[in-house]
This record gives C-alpha cells, structure tokens and sequence, in this order.
C-alpha cells in the first residue's frame, strides 16, 4: 500500500467519525468543532486530488470564516439543550428510515467495485507548470459560464429576500412599504414657503438702537 492510500484511509476515518460527531454531539459548540474537524480533514482529500485552490478555499471560507461566525452565534446564544432534544424520539422513526435507504445505496455502490475499477484509467501526470486555478477559471467562464452566473443570482435573491423577511415585522426598524414609496407625491412631502427678503441692519444703527434703549 503506497503512502498517498494510506493517507486517505486515515483522512477517511477521521472525516467518518467526526461527521457521527456531528450529529451526535450534545453540545452545539461541539458539534460545530467538529464540524471544522470534518472541513480540514476534506480538504486533505481535495489536496490528495491535487486540487489546492478548491482545498484552501474550503479551509479560508468555511473554516476561517463560516464557521468562526457560527461558532459567534452559538456562544452567544442562550441555547436550552435540553428543549431542543424533546422531539428526538418523534422525528427518529423518520430519520431512521432515510439513513437506511443512504446506506443501501452506498451499499449498492461499494459491493461491485471491480466494474468501476475496470474501466477507470489512470489520469497522466500534470506537468510541473499546470495551475489548477487557470483550468478552473476556464470552466467557470467558458463552458459553465450560465450556471455560474444564474447561480450568483440565486444567491443574491436569496440574501435580498432573508434581510426583507428579518427586518419586515421587527420593532424599531426604518421599514417603508415599496407600495406606500412609489405612490407619493410632491405636495405630500416638499412645501413651499414664500418670504419676503430682509435688509440686513448696519453696525452704526445697532448702535443707535442700544443707546436709544439706554436713554
């Protein structure tokens, strides 16, 4: 066994047993560490693949950013353990029944695998000079160019949509009905006042004026 395989049955493993961890855990901190441990341990698959942007991208966004923020959200929150797990043992029936037809079908996939290794051939080596960002950009821009783009709109609805249905009911928020904004006129907002201009009094009538009120 070479040292790349050994590689990936360990990174496999412990990717296995911290994805249990995660849904076992019961504590959400916990569970979100472990979840960290599950991103890091992907990435060395995708490094094994020889894919080192998809693999720091995954460490830089997911790790170094989502979920240090969930991490954030989980340790400020006052979050009842307890609470959460009273309908464990309603959804549980359900939950079973997906996990079962998962594993068939992994079972499926992993009881022929002579047939897969057949008719794999083994990809060339890369050239020294090869820079898996450049292919990547290439297949973003060019032949997935549509789904690329249709899926950034999908996001940005997405977020549009989230802070409009958070910020809509809330109490103290600057809300103003699009309908309401639309429809307005000048006369409802601007009035126009007419004043007569005003010569500015000089420094010597002040003077007289003061002595005036002395006098």
């Amino acid at each position: 066994m070479s040292f790349t395989s050994v590689v990936f049955y360990v990174l496999s493993a412990i990717l296995i047993f911290s994805s249990f961890k995660v849904i076992t855990a019961k504590n959400p901190v916990h569970a979100a560490l472990y979840l960290v441990l599950a991103f890091v341990t992907s990435a060395g698959h995708w490094m094994l693949l020889e894919s080192e942007f998809l693999a720091i991208t995954l460490v830089l966004v997911y790790v170094g950013a989502v979920m240090v923020l969930f991490l954030f959200v989980l340790m400020m929150l006052d979050i009842n353990i307890e609470k959460m797990r009273e309908g464990f043992w309603r959804h549980f029936p359900l939950a079973g029944v997906i996990a079962a037809v998962m594993m068939g079908e992994m079972s499926l996939v992993l009881m022929r695998p002579e047939a897969r290794l057949a008719e794999y051939t083994p990809r060339a080596a890369l050239p020294a000079d090869f820079s898996n960002i450049r292919e990547l950009g290439l297949l973003l821009y060019t032949r997935y160019l549509y789904p690329f783009e249709l899926a950034s709109m999908v996001l940005l609805v997405a977020i549009v949509a989230a802070i409009a249905l958070t910020m809509r009911k809330r109490k103290d928020t600057k809300f103003v009905n699009p309908g309401d904004q639309v429809a307005v006129r000048r006369n409802d907002r601007v009035r126009i006042v007419k004043m007569e201009a005003e010569k500015p009094a000089a420094a010597g009538d002040d003077a007289a004026a003061a002595d005036q009120q002395q006098a």
